[in-house]
């Protein structure tokens, strides 16, 4: 159902514009400033012109056509008493805001909701202001209420950002590269053998295609292979038949050590302070605290006069301020380019000593191809279990979970 609006009622008693101005000139043409005289002018004309009824010459206004009918007043008169008219002039009524379609009495919407009690004021209680005699459900303030889960970081990449913005604030550089490497800078660059059984720690993934890179620096390439198969001054090397193809061969990086190489390759400052957090990939079988799929917190320092004392205050640095733990250890370890060598351990409240990572002195047989003759202090840790730590996580798969229901008991403190 239909309504006039209140410009469709003053057009329906007395009349639509255009049809005035039509009732007019019936008696004959008027001058511009005698038309202008008339009520609603402007609508009369541009609708009287819109059906062709008049036409404009010498500054004045005449009858071109006589209206055989007023069907569009005709149709006013239709919705006043039935509220509706025939499609076409209903449109345009509606176009022209003389009709509406008729909505119920607020008035009768709101009191409803008078007379019961109520726990939500709606919208038509509001607006007439009959609220005030709505009867209102008492709050219950013990009632606890809705749960709401906003959206949040991940636990664990809010964790990790965290620990970058830490050691970004000691001074440290970020180092970043691609995830898919080269045997070469994974291996090759840290003075591992190509053909030793030191490799088979790390378990590397290999990529099918493409196998092999395009192309390495053939200064670098050429320094450290010497370096492989000669020595350097301070060394005999491997003394073996170094092959460059090999060094090609495309892997997914097992350490975030392969970005010190390159830092290092890079000419970077001396003193200077570089760290990267990077994504691994290594064969391993997966339980509470090995994954395939993991995250080193990588790092150097260069400057003279570094030694073995510099680096242990470092990692019991990282045991405090990053896991939390209250109780660690630095033991003597292996590794094939740092000597000497040592592991972070600290101890978990329900999981023992676990070992956080490993760390050294490079050794001169790496820096020297790579440019550098200076002491340089390197740690790879484990930054998963470090979050567990944090955390008090239990199973490191957990770091990575995406059960909604998990991640939204999971507080994100940082």
């Amino acid at each position: 159902m239909y309504k006039l609006t209140d410009e469709g009622k003053k057009y329906l008693e007395q009349g639509l514009p255009e049809k005035r101005l039509a009732d007019i000139l019936r008696k004959g043409p008027l001058t511009m400033n005698e038309a202008q005289k008339m009520e609603d002018f402007p609508i009369a004309i541009q609708w009287a012109k819109r059906n062709g009824w008049v036409e404009m010459a010498g500054g004045k206004i005449s009858l071109a056509k006589k209206p055989d009918g007023f069907e569009l007043q005709n149709a006013l008169e239709s919705v006043a008493k039935m509220g509706k008219a025939d499609d076409f002039h209903l449109q345009i009524l509606l176009s022209r805001n003389l009709a509406e379609k008729e909505r119920e009495d607020i008035v009768k919407k709101a009191q409803q909701y008078l007379g019961r009690e109520i726990a939500n004021i709606p919208p038509e209680l509001i607006k007439t202001g009959l609220w005030r005699e709505a009867k209102l459900k008492k709050y219950n303030v013990a009632v606890a209420g809705k749960k709401i889960y906003p959206g949040k970081k991940h636990h664990y990449a809010a964790f990790l950002d965290h620990v970058k913005q830490k050691l970004a604030f000691l001074g440290f550089e970020e180092m970043r590269g691609p995830i898919v490497e080269t045997e070469f800078w994974n291996m090759d660059a840290l003075f591992m053998p190509q053909h030793h059984s030191a490799r088979d720690i790390h378990d590397a993934y290999f990529v099918k295609e493409p196998k092999y890179a395009k192309s390495l620096d053939p200064a670098i390439l050429e320094s450290v292979k010497n370096a492989h198969e000669r020595g350097t001054t301070q060394s005999r090397g491997w003394e073996y038949q170094y092959d460059v193809q090999r060094a090609h061969r495309h892997i997914l990086r097992t350490q975030g050590t392969v970005l010190s190489a390159k830092t290092l390759a890079s000419k970077p400052r001396i003193p200077g302070k570089y760290f990267s957090v990077a994504r691994c990939f290594r064969h391993d079988v997966i339980d509470a605290t090995h994954l395939v799929d993991f995250f080193q917190v990588e790092g150097i320092i260069l400057d003279e006069g570094l030694n073995l004392r510099h680096l242990i205050g470092m990692l019991k640095m990282f045991g405090k301020e990053f896991a939390n733990a209250e109780d660690i250890k630095v033991t003597p370890s292996y590794f094939p380019f740092t000597e000497p060598s040592a592991s972070l351990y600290a101890k978990h409240p329900d999981m023992g000593w676990i070992e956080l990572g490993g760390a050294g002195m490079f050794r001169q047989e790496m820096l020297e191809p790579l440019g550098i003759n200076v002491p340089v202090v390197a740690w790879g840790l484990g930054i998963d279990r470090i979050g567990m730590f944090n955390m008090g996580i239990k199973d490191i798969r957990d770091l990575f979970s995406t059960d909604l229901n998990y991640l939204r008991s999971m507080k994100v403190t940082y």
